[in-house]
């Protein structure tokens, strides 16, 4: 009886950690979004050229690639001390938030503060990397290994939410003054993360003791895995960011783009969950295979979609594909770095989705979209990237089941 009591309390406080990290990842990532908007309006008054700002954009992936492992290294390390992690993000979250906030009032004092508006944009940048890996790296740490895979879903789950909101936020902050907008996102997002530290010691209360192991060095199994999720969030970058506006533009109007791109990310939070029940009895690697190349088809089906409602359907479940991937890959990370390297690959994840988004800005800053001779390679870039990684995904977990183990 006992048992089944702590067996509750256990699974209710991972519970209430997951929905925490979902909301923690939907505020960060309506914080850059809303970056990202104002960004053009704050790089002119603050005397960057507009061509200069897909420059700055790529700085920041630039950082995050390095910064986000750098930042689950970190996280190992300090991890072993219940409590300080959650001080030490809370410490680097209101540096981050500071100079975020700075950013609108920085802009505004004019060209002479150029500099300035970069060094902060580079703070903000690293001290954030400290928001993604870091937290999420508390539940292969101290969650009950079957319940990785929903939580992870549930974490994720704020990406998403932000994901489906954000072409509603760019209409409505459109006129409104960035210096409102950047403070109440950063006062939001620093008083989510100084919660960190309470969710952190419930989970080890709950978990017990947990004996410290020595990070193994990288297999053969990692580096495979990391290589592909560089593919799959390529894959992404190139099918959502550049490529699904012009697919939709087939048959709609660009004042229906507002409805019609969220529906990649509602086949995403809705796909998560159901997929995480097989994550967690089959693994995480075999369901990222099975959402490549499941995605890979829906996405040659919106290529040669001949109407409106087949290309809704098949960005629909491309989006559901893209969903199971990125959270049976946090799953697959948490189980890969078990013997105490959590953070460092679950910060090699997000690093590799950063690289990908930098490729894309390259790609977008290099003008290969208008270019005749490269912009059907992009179109049918994300068919090869999702197919191939998918491909030698399953292979590996076919492989790993043989001998009896479970990723």
């Amino acid at each position: 009886m006992a048992s089944t009591e702590l067996s509750a309390e256990t699974t209710s406080s991972a519970n209430r950690a997951g929905v925490y990290l979902a909301f923690l990842q939907l505020v960060f990532t309506l914080g850059w979004t809303t970056y990202v908007i104002y960004l053009p309006k704050l790089a002119a008054q603050a005397g960057i050229a507009p061509t200069a700002v897909i420059l700055v954009l790529m700085m920041d992936q630039a950082i995050f690639t390095v910064a986000d492992t750098a930042m689950g290294i970190a996280a190992d390390r300090i991890a072993s001390l219940v409590g300080r992690l959650g001080m030490i993000v809370a410490a680097l979250t209101a540096l981050s938030c500071t100079a975020f906030v700075a950013l609108p009032f920085v802009a505004g004092a004019g060209s002479g503060m150029k500099s300035v508006f970069i060094v902060l944009i580079v703070i903000w940048a690293v001290t954030s990397s400290a928001l993604r890996a870091p937290p999420l790296m508390l539940l292969g740490k101290y969650a009950a290994r079957p319940s990785i895979p929903f939580l992870s879903a549930l974490a994720m789950l704020g990406s998403g939410l932000a994901g489906a909101v954000s072409p509603y936020l760019g209409v409505v902050l459109r006129v409104i003054d960035a210096r409102l907008p950047f403070a109440i996102a950063s006062a939001v997002l620093l008083i989510t993360t100084l919660a960190l530290s309470r969710v952190e010691r419930e989970l080890a209360d709950d978990a017990g003791p947990v004996q410290a192991a020595a990070p193994k060095s990288f297999g053969t199994v990692p580096i495979i895995f990391i290589v592909a999720m560089v593919l799959l969030a390529l894959g992404y970058q190139l099918h959502f960011s550049i490529n699904s506006a012009a697919l939709y533009l087939r048959f709609a109007k660009p004042n229906d783009l507002q409805w019609l791109m969220p529906v990649f990310w509602i086949g995403f939070n809705i796909a998560m969950f159901p997929a995480s029940l097989i994550v967690k009895h089959r693994g995480g690697l075999i369901v990222m295979g099975a959402a490549g190349l499941s995605g890979a088809v829906a996405v040659l089906v919106a290529e040669i979609a001949g109407g409106l409602n087949t290309e809704v359907v098949a960005q629909f479940i491309a989006g559901a594909a893209w969903g199971c991937m990125l959270m049976s890959a946090v799953s697959a990370a948490l189980a890969i770095g078990h013997t105490g390297a959590e953070g460092r690959v679950t910060g090699l994840v997000f690093s590799a989705l950063a690289l990908a988004t930098f490729a894309r800005m390259a790609a977008v800053a290099g003008g290969l979209q208008k270019l005749p001779d490269y912009a059907p390679m992009l179109h049918w870039a994300p068919v090869a990237c999702w197919s191939v990684a998918g491909a030698g995904l399953l292979v590996i977990a076919a492989a790993r089941l043989q001998q009896g183990r479970q990723t």
